[in-house]
């Protein structure tokens, strides 16, 4: 009897949980907004930005005027050139697993895009290092815009004068998670064999020609169409993955930076040197939004699985910060690294933009021109 009322109120208790969860669900649905809802009148110093004030595909993109930002002192206003799209922009059609962060009923954060170049405008009483008439490059949340406002201390450094505006805002968050992902989650040596699975996209581009700058030698898998630019970045060899399985070969790589996540962890081990490292960065590529809670189970277990093996399956976020992107910018003025650009478009084509990046066949960067 004594179990049987333990059962009882154990019952009672879950479903009390769950119905409680169920309200705080409910409730936190019905309350998420965003600026769209709070917006009353014309703006009193008005610029041009991409917004979406619901959640959806590319037709939710809309044109509009916004405020023009106002740097504080320690902060710089950049007139934008250019911006680019990374597969975090197909945020917008509002994953579910995604939604307890970025708002449950609508997103929070209404603007889009990270990567950014342009010219200093003006600077705050505080910034030394930034003047007016400076061409920078970096990262901010709602890039896609006549202007931007980023701290001077952050994600924001001097262009190369070798490369155009264009290319510069090729860069931030794909070279970002290239260099972060094999530097300091690979381990990348001189001498090493590494493969890169997914070489031929925005993150891709950039892993070939960083690992090659670390004095690698690069494998890098793409399709037919892909493998003559592939190899004019720099790869020593390529992969049709249209004709050849490469976790079937019997060459072994010390370090795989996985950016697709279509093999299984076993297949990957098969693959790697005895104290191999598999970086995946591939949870966010394009196409991310098909099948995106089985690729994160099969990554997971994969990261699970490699706890009890002497390789290991290693998951990371890449972080924006000053001297790593200043690194970038050291390697495009040397002549290490040089964004490859698959098309460009006009600040109000940006849905058409977004639309050719969602289908997943894009080289390089999609970039937008702001004029």
């Amino acid at each position: 009897m004594k179990m049987k009322r333990i059962l009882k109120w154990s019952a009672r208790v879950i479903l009390v949980l769950l119905i409680m969860g169920f309200l705080v669900g409910f409730i936190a649905y019905w309350r998420s907004t965003n600026d769209c809802d709070r917006k009353t009148g014309a703006p009193a110093n008005p610029m041009k930005a991409i917004v979406h004030c619901e959640y959806g595909g590319p037709e939710v993109l809309t044109l509009t005027d916004v405020e023009k930002p106002v740097p504080t002192d320690n902060q710089v206003l950049v007139k934008v050139r250019a911006a680019s799209l990374n597969p975090l922009d197909l945020m917008v059609r509002g994953p579910w697993l995604i939604r307890p962060l970025s708002g449950m009923r609508k997103p929070k954060d209404t603007r889009l895009g990270v990567d950014y170049s342009g010219i200093v405008e003006a600077v705050g009483k505080n910034v030394t290092q930034f003047k007016p008439g400076d061409e920078v490059f970096g990262g901010k949340n709602g890039a896609v815009a006549e202007y931007v406002c980023v701290l001077a201390d952050r994600a924001v450094t001097f262009k190369p004068p070798n490369m155009t505006f264009e290319q510069a805002a090729a860069v931030p968050v794909a070279a970002l998670t290239a260099l972060q992902g094999l530097r300091d989650k690979g381990k990348i040596k001189a001498g090493q064999k590494v493969l890169v699975n997914g070489a031929s996209g925005g993150v891709g581009t950039f892993a070939v020609q960083i690992a090659k700058s670390f004095g690698a030698e690069v494998t890098a898998v793409c399709s037919t169409r892909n493998l003559e630019m592939v190899r004019s970045i720099g790869a020593d060899h390529v992969i049709d993955y249209t004709k050849e399985d490469f976790t079937q070969t019997d060459q072994r790589y010390d370090l795989i930076y996985d950016l697709v996540g279509n093999h299984s962890f076993s297949e990957r081990r098969r693959i790697l040197t005895p104290n191999g490292i598999c970086v995946m960065a591939g949870v966010g590529g394009a196409g991310w939004h098909d099948g995106m809670a089985g690729r994160l189970v099969g990554e997971l277990n994969a990261y699970v699985g490699s706890w009890f093996v002497s390789q290991k399956f290693i998951a990371y976020i890449a972080e924006f910060n000053k001297a790593d992107i200043a690194i970038l910018g050291d390697l495009m003025r040397d002549g290490k690294m040089t964004p490859v650009i698959d098309k460009t478009y006009k600040l109000n084509d940006v849905p058409a933009a977004l639309r050719y990046l969602e289908t997943g066949h894009a080289r390089g960067k999609v970039v937008i021109t702001v004029e």
